[in-house]
């Protein structure tokens, strides 16, 4: 005959087959042979639970609980009042749980899972560690540590927890998609879009890897496998915004410019229409010349999470009203090199009869406290105390308050020249000049968002390093994978003498001509009204228009653009060869 015992372990079978029918059928035989099983009163618990009857779970764990308060049954208590939010209450019910059975890894790792709800996240990792003592290969406490560590920013030991997940469990399609995206976060976009690829095929209809795996494919510079991969998302998850967004992005940089305003127009009747899509959507206008539109949603930057303008009680001026005898406010928004690219507008602003008060990033105070119209510029570490001022205006926004067109762009170099001395202490630093001099800055701020298209390593502009010229480096903070080039390279580094931009003002104005990346050194060049030279991505930021090999912001610029190959050395042939051209005249 069987026993209450027998039951229950035949009703645990079936509940954990997903037979939750003949798992209910088992307790009910038990409870008939002994009406006191905790066993069974357990199982009923958990079966309610799965069902989501949160009250008759709670009431037959308890009853369980109460005649035998084992470790497994305070654990479903646990989840129970998880499920329900009560998650102090959860916690208590663990932690006795854990007295009990100490060494217990799935409790520890349950712990860690309270502690993820309630957002205490360094608890949750201390809480999975303790479950990786007990049991090294607990699959979701290893793959808790991984989601954890990347949550708080250390990727590298994310990936070293998610790769021995992997390891001990391989072919799972959630660690699969995790450790992609921690790839992604690294920078390691090859083997981002290998794992994406991966867990792609483990879960086919998951949009979140599709969306995912496009973005590695973008950043890989692969546009159009990434489009495919947006649309795919969007095919399985029909309002998935950020899959949207992003295949918008990837249209972008295929120059694909009517379609991405179709899409834009589908996607605000969709509703999926946001701060993000309307930036992107206006970068495309400025880019494509149309400064109209371009302007007016360049204002959306300020509601993008990566806006950093202060709040201020006085009024915003965006060109409707006069300044003429009112103080206004001038303040940087963005990064360098928008700073001193519409710092133009500053001598404009004076010509209306506005008192210019001009704030700036640090490292541009001293080079901006004698530009023409400003009457007085602070430090943006000085904000916190600023003199009264009537309005404010972003600098950036000073295009859109002047209703700035292609025709109407203040071109002429505005930034005044460094001291005398200060670019006689250079020439002396240089010594004297025999051949031609050019300025090389080669990389921007590792951080922007277009680093790997906009800068290059040394290697690759070390192929103009054979002209008969004198190289004199502008680069502050180079990369580490550049510093063995910079070694071998007859390149003049003063660099380390570099102590603001208004150093560089004067180094520059010893130089005939500076080569750059789209970084701040390419505008501060340009704003002194010195020969520069550009190099371009296929796809460049907006200020650098489509096509041409001038600039209408800067007439001193040339702009040596990527052809549809994204690549750099045919751009250095073409400056080399020119290059070489100049410096066979210089003196003559």
């Amino acid at each position: 005959m069987s026993t209450a015992a027998a039951f229950c372990e035949a009703g645990l079978a079936h509940f954990r087959a997903g037979r939750h029918l003949d798992a209910r059928a088992c307790c009910q035989q038990a409870l008939g042979i002994d009406a006191y099983n905790t066993d069974a009163q357990h199982l009923i618990g958990l079966l309610h639970l799965e069902a989501g009857q949160y009250s008759d779970a709670l009431e037959w764990i308890v009853r369980a609980i109460q005649r035998a308060p084992k470790p497994e049954y305070l654990a479903s208590f646990a989840k129970v009042l998880q499920r329900h939010g009560r998650c102090e209450e959860a916690l208590n019910v663990i932690d006795k749980a854990i007295q009990l059975r100490h060494d217990d890894s799935g409790l520890w790792c349950q712990r860690g899972e309270i502690f993820v709800q309630l957002a205490r996240l360094d608890q949750a990792l201390q809480s999975y560690q303790q479950a990786l003592k007990r049991d090294p290969q607990h699959h979701d406490a290893l793959f808790g540590c991984g989601i954890l560590l990347h949550k708080l920013g250390r990727n590298e030991e994310a990936l070293a927890r998610l790769d021995h997940s992997n390891r001990l469990f391989p072919d799972h399609a959630h660690t699969l998609r995790t450790r992609a995206w921690v790839l992604y976060c690294l920078k390691r976009f090859e083997e981002s879009a290998d794992d994406g690829l991966r867990a792609h095929q483990l879960d086919p209809y998951n949009a979140e890897i599709c969306n995912n795996l496009g973005l590695a494919l973008r950043r890989l510079r692969r546009n159009d496998e990434a489009l495919a991969w947006f649309e795919k998302a969007i095919e399985i998850e029909p309002r998935f915004a950020d899959a949207f967004d992003n295949r918008l992005v990837a249209l972008f940089h295929l120059h694909r410019f009517d379609e991405l305003f179709a899409l834009s127009d589908r996607m605000r009747s969709l509703g999926l229409s946001n701060e993000v899509t309307a930036w992107n959507v206006s970068l495309a206008h400025l880019l494509t010349g149309n400064f109209g539109a371009g302007w007016r949603g360049h204002q959306t930057r300020s509601k993008l999470p990566s806006s950093r303008y202060p709040r201020f009680q006085q009024p915003m001026w965006l060109g409707e009203e006069s300044v003429a005898g009112r103080t206004i406010l001038i303040a940087a928004d963005e990064g360098l090199g928008d700073t001193i690219h519409f710092a133009r507008y500053i001598p404009k602003l004076a010509e209306q009869g506005a008192r210019v008060l001009l704030a700036v990033q640090d490292p541009l105070h001293l080079l901006m406290s004698n530009l023409s119209g400003a009457s007085r510029c602070v430090p943006m570490s000085a904000m916190g105390t600023l003199p009264a001022f009537d309005l404010h205006c972003p600098i950036s926004s000073l295009p859109l308050a002047f209703k700035t067109r292609l025709d109407t762009i203040p071109s002429e170099p505005y930034l005044p020249s460094p001291p005398g001395s200060l670019v006689q202490a250079w020439e002396t630093r240089l010594g004297p000049r025999t051949r031609l001099r050019v300025g090389l800055a080669w990389s921007g701020d590792p951080s922007h968002v277009n680093d790997e298209t906009r800068s290059i390593p040394l290697r690759t502009l070390s192929r103009i390093l054979d002209v008969d010229a004198d190289f004199v480096s502008l680069q502050k903070a180079p990369r580490p994978h550049d510093a063995a080039v910079r070694e071998r390279s007859d390149i003049v580094d003063l660099t380390a003498e570099l102590t603001d931009f208004t150093d560089t003002a004067a180094l520059i104005g010893c130089l005939d001509l500076v080569i750059t990346v789209d970084t701040s050194v390419a505008h501060l060049a340009g704003a002194l009204g010195r020969p520069t030279w550009i190099l371009l991505p296929w796809t460049p930021d907006y200020r650098w228009l489509l096509d041409r090999t001038d600039s209408p912001w800067y007439p001193s610029v040339r702009l040596f653009r990527q052809t549809e190959t994204r690549e750099y050395e045919s751009v250095l042939d073409r400056i080399r060869d020119e290059l070489r051209a100049l410096a066979a005249g210089f003196g003559h």
